[in-house]
């Protein structure tokens, strides 16, 4: 019984060495190399576009084990920048690697209006008069007293820190990332209008942002919110 049980632990691990080595050698066999693109933006990451200009897309060039592929490059975006129309706009450039992995870089443009010289840039208040209204219960949660920052990215284009005025992040201690960061425009007739927002913490942003307007004597942002498909947001910030 002995001799059977030596016998059976050395044909053991004769078949484990034997599995070993063919593993190794279909490693080897197996084994190549993956390329991915590499793509080189030309011009700036972050463009600058004054309202009225023209807007000319410097482009991306790309390179593949070696190889230019610039020309297969994929574009999306370049065709919506709208030189009127002051704003973020976004450029996407795309290419798949040998073993089809995909590769991009983003170009950021903002288009803003020169002539815009007030900065509203600051640190508020929520106002006494702000308030959280339900659609469907008509109920109305005033709130105040929370901190919003607004802050100038470029004349008449800032980022403010919550549109929301505080409500999800402060008041109901969800913390930052239920804070509606975002972007909005000021303009020549101190008009307020979104640029863009969003709540990370949900994913989601407005539905519809309105009379939104800046008083210069009592440096107060108005404005007006509708959120989720069910409420209404009236904020005031000083």
């Amino acid at each position: 019984m002995k001799k059977i049980y030596l016998f059976g632990l050395l044909l053991a691990g004769v078949l484990l060495g034997l599995t070993s080595c063919n593993d190794d050698n279909d490693e080897l066999t197996d084994s190549r190399l993956t390329y991915y693109a590499n793509l080189q933006m030309q011009g700036d990451e972050f463009m600058l576009v004054p309202i009225g200009s023209t807007f000319v897309d410097p482009g991306c060039t790309g390179t593949l084990a070696g190889e230019d592929i610039t020309d297969k490059i994929m574009v999306d975006g370049a065709d919506e920048v709208d030189p009127n129309s002051p704003g973020f706009y976004y450029i996407t450039y795309s290419a798949v690697g040998s073993d089809g992995y995909p590769a991009s870089v983003e170009r950021t443009v903002c288009v803003y209006d020169p002539s815009v010289t007030t900065d509203i840039t600051g640190e508020y208040i929520v106002q006494n008069g702000s308030y959280r209204y339900w659609f469907a219960s008509g109920a109305t949660v005033p709130f105040s007293d929370y901190p919003v920052t607004i802050e100038r990215v470029v004349p008449g284009i800032f980022a403010i820190s919550d549109m929301m005025g505080g409500y999800y992040d402060v008041r109901a201690g969800y913390g930052p990332r239920y804070a509606m960061s975002g972007y909005i425009q000021l303009t020549g007739d101190n008009e307020i209008f979104a640029l863009s927002g969003i709540v990370p913490g949900w994913g989601d942003s407005y539905d519809e942002f309105y009379n939104g307007s800046y008083d210069p004597e009592s440096s107060t942002v108005t404005y007006d919110m509708d959120y989720a498909g069910s409420m209404q947001f009236h904020i005031i910030l000083q």
